[in-house]
C-alpha cells in the first residue's frame, strides 16, 4: 500500500513530467467557456426583457374552407345520416356457454343442418383446423364486452346498422339484436346525451344462418336511406369505407380496401354440420372493432357493397382482416325477411356430403375436375326417394356443371320447396340422372342431430401400425347396429408424426372402406393395407360413432 509520503512523491513527478500540466489547461478551458457561455446568455436574456418592435410581423390568417377533391368526406356525407346507433337490453336466463376452443359464444342459435352442404372438414383435427375460428370475434358491444355480467343483472350490447326504407326499417346483424328484450335506435341527428337510449325498436325478422336481421323503429317524417350496391362488382383492391359506431363511437368512418372475395369461416356445429355454410365473407383491411358489427361497408359510389360482420383477431381488437356479409346476400335475406312470412325459406334435397377433402378423393372416386361426393343420405327425404346412395357423386344440377359444394348449395337452397331439379351422378363410374324434388330444408333436417356417445373396447395392436401409423380394433354388434353399417373398425389410436395423422385421421373414427374396398373387420382391414405401397392415393371411408346421422366423411393423401 502506498504511503501518503509515496502519494506526494509521485504527484510531484508527474507534474514534473508535465503529464497533469496538460489535464490543468483542459480544465482551464473549459472553465472559460462555461463562463463566456453564463455571460452571452445573461446578455440575450436581457434583450428578450427590453421592448423589441414587431410592427414588421404579420397576424396568420385562418383561410376560408377549401374542399379538396377527397372522394370519402362526400360519401360519408352522404351516407352517414343513414348509419345509425343499436343499443340492447336483455337479462341473462343463464351464464353463456363457451364452445370448444374456451371462447364466449355470442347470442347465435344453432342451424338446423343443411342435407346439401354439409362441410364436415372432418379431414382435420384438434384445433390446428379452426385457427381462423379460435381467434374469430363476434361484435358484442363497446370495449369487446357485453356490458354487466349475468350475476349483476340487465346485460348492455353495442352495433351498428343502416336504414333501407325511409319507413323506418333497418338492417343490422341477428347477433346485435338477438336475445334482447329491448332495443334502441339512435339517428345520426339524435341527441348524443347518455341519458338518451334513443327510439324503441322492433324485430321484423332473423335470419341465423346469414347472421342477418331486420328491424324497425316509428317515425312521422320519411328518413334517410342509403342505397345497396352489387357485391358481385366488387374488385379486390378497391377503395371501401367501413361506418359505425366502434366501442360506442357514433359515426365513425374508416377506410381500406376490399381484401378478398367469397371468404368462408368454418364453424362446426353438431354432428360436424358448418354453422357458417351460408356466409361467404367480402374480406377488408378497413379497421372494424367491437360496435361496428351490422354497419355498412361502401364502396366509392356510396353504395353498400357489405355489411360488417366479424373480425380475424387476437387481440379483441383490429387488426386488418374484417369480414362483411355481401350485399347481394342482404338484399335476398332483407326481401324474405319483410315478406309475409318474416322467415327464409332454403331449399335441401335430403343429402349431406364432405366439402374439404383431399385431391386423392376425387382421383379415387373419379371426380378430379369437380364433383360432390354424396356423405349420407336423409331417410325418407327427396334425395332417398329419387336414389341417390351415398358414395354417388353429383357432377351436374339442371344440366349445369358442379365443381364443389358452394355451387350445389347456391343452386339447390334458391328453389323453393315444391320444385325440382335434375341431378347428374356418377355412380361407380357410370353416369346417372335422377329428378329430385325440392323440400324446405328447415323442415326437413328437424330432429336429425343426435348425440349418441359410443363404448369403446381397449387399444390393441395394429399389424398395419408401421405404414399407416394406427392402431385398431373391431366392432361390436352393438357399435354396428348404432351406426347403421354393416362392419368396420375403430381407430384406437394414431401415432403421432405419422401418415394418418397428417391426413386427418382421429382416435374413436370407424373405418368402414378404404379405396373402394368395404373393411368389415380386422381381417379385411390388414389385407387391404398390405396391399398398399408408397405413392399410391388412399383414400378412407369413415364414421363417426358419436354422431350416428354424420353420414360418411372421406379422408385421403398419398402414401409417402
Amino acid at each position: 500500500m502506498d504511503t501518503p509520503k509515496s502519494l506526494g512523491r509521485g504527484l510531484w513527478e508527474r507534474l514534473r513530467s508535465g503529464h497533469l500540466s496538460t489535464t490543468f489547461a483542459l480544465l482551464a478551458v473549459l472553465s472559460a467557456g462555461v463562463l463566456l457561455g453564463s455571460v452571452v446568455t445573461g446578455k440575450v436574456s436581457g434583450k428578450e426583457q427590453q421592448h423589441i418592435d414587431t410592427r414588421d410581423a404579420h397576424q396568420l390568417v385562418i383561410p376560408n374552407p377549401v374542399t379538396l377533391s377527397n372522394g370519402f368526406s362526400a360519401i360519408v356525407k352522404e351516407v352517414g345520416p343513414a348509419v345509425v346507433n343499436i343499443n340492447t337490453e336483455s337479462t341473462p336466463k343463464q351464464a353463456n356457454r363457451r364452445n370448444r376452443h374456451g371462447l364466449q359464444n355470442g347470442p347465435l342459435q344453432a342451424q338446423p343442418p343443411d342435407g346439401d352442404d354439409n362441410n364436415d372438414d372432418s379431414n382435420n383435427n384438434g384445433d390446428n383446423n379452426n385457427d381462423m375460428q379460435n381467434f374469430l370475434n363476434r361484435f358484442f358491444g363497446g370495449g369487446g364486452g357485453m356490458g354487466q355480467s349475468p350475476e349483476m343483472g340487465t346485460r348492455r350490447a353495442l352495433g351498428s346498422g343502416f336504414i333501407v326504407d325511409p319507413r323506418g326499417y333497418i338492417i343490422t346483424n341477428n347477433h346485435v339484436v338477438d336475445k334482447a328484450d329491448h332495443i334502441f335506435v339512435k339517428l345520426s341527428t339524435d341527441p348524443t346525451d347518455s341519458a338518451d337510449q334513443g327510439r324503441p325498436a322492433t324485430v321484423i325478422g332473423v335470419d341465423p344462418a346469414t347472421d342477418i336481421a331486420v328491424i324497425k323503429i316509428d317515425t312521422k317524417t320519411p328518413l334517410p336511406t342509403i342505397k345497396l350496391g352489387n357485391s358481385d362488382g366488387a374488385q379486390v383492391g378497391d377503395w371501401v369505407l367501413a361506418i359505425g359506431s366502434p366501442f360506442g363511437l357514433n359515426q365513425t368512418v374508416s377506410a381500406g380496401i376490399v381484401s378478398a372475395k367469397d371468404r368462408s369461416i368454418d364453424d362446426p356445429g353438431p354432428d360436424n354440420i358448418d354453422k357458417g355454410q351460408f356466409q361467404h365473407f367480402i374480406q377488408t383491411d378497413a379497421a372494424i372493432n367491437p360496435g361496428n358489427s351490422g354497419g355498412p361497408l361502401v364502396d366509392m359510389a356510396g353504395e353498400v357493397i357489405g355489411m360488417n360482420t366479424a373480425i380475424y383477431t387476437q387481440s379483441a381488437g383490429s387488426e386488418g382482416v374484417g369480414f362483411a356479409m355481401p350485399s347481394n346476400t342482404l338484399a335476398q335475406v332483407y326481401n324474405d325477411l319483410i315478406g309475409p312470412g318474416h322467415k327464409v325459406t332454403r331449399g335441401s334435397i335430403g343429402l349431406t356430403f364432405q366439402a374439404l377433402q383431399s385431391s386423392a378423393v376425387g382421383r379415387v372416386y373419379g371426380f378430379a375436375n369437380g364433383g360432390v361426393i354424396v356423405s349420407s343420405i336423409a331417410p325418407g327425404g327427396p334425395a332417398a326417394k329419387a336414389g341417390l346412395k351415398p358414395q354417388d357423386v353429383i357432377v351436374t344440377v339442371d344440366g349445369k356443371s358442379i365443381k364443389n359444394g358452394t355451387e350445389l348449395v347456391a343452386i339447390v337452397s334458391a328453389k323453393k320447396p315444391g320444385a325440382t331439379v335434375r341431378i347428374g351422378y356418377l355412380r361407380n363410374g357410370k353416369q346417372a340422372t335422377a329428378e329430385v324434388g325440392i323440400a324446405d330444408r328447415d323442415k326437413l333436417y328437424a330432429g336429425l342431430l343426435n348425440g349418441n356417445e359410443p363404448s369403446t373396447g381397449p387399444d390393441q395392436g395394429d399389424a398395419a401400425q408401421s405404414k399407416l401409423g394406427i392402431t385398431v380394433e373391431g366392432l361390436t354388434p352393438a357399435q354396428t347396429s348404432q351406426l347403421g353399417i354393416q362392419g368396420g373398425v375403430l381407430i384406437t389410436n394414431v401415432r403421432p408424426g405419422s401418415f394418418a395423422e397428417e391426413i386427418g385421421l382421429s382416435n374413436n373414427s370407424v373405418i368402414v372402406e378404404i379405396n373402394r374396398k368395404p373393411v368389415t373387420d380386422e381381417a379385411s382391414y390388414r389385407a387391404i393395407v398390405s396391399g398398399l405401397k408408397s405413392g399410391d392415393d388412399v383414400v378412407f371411408v369413415v364414421r363417426d360413432p358419436r354422431a350416428q346421422n354424420s353420414g360418411n366423411t372421406y379422408i385421403g393423401g398419398t402414401l409417402p
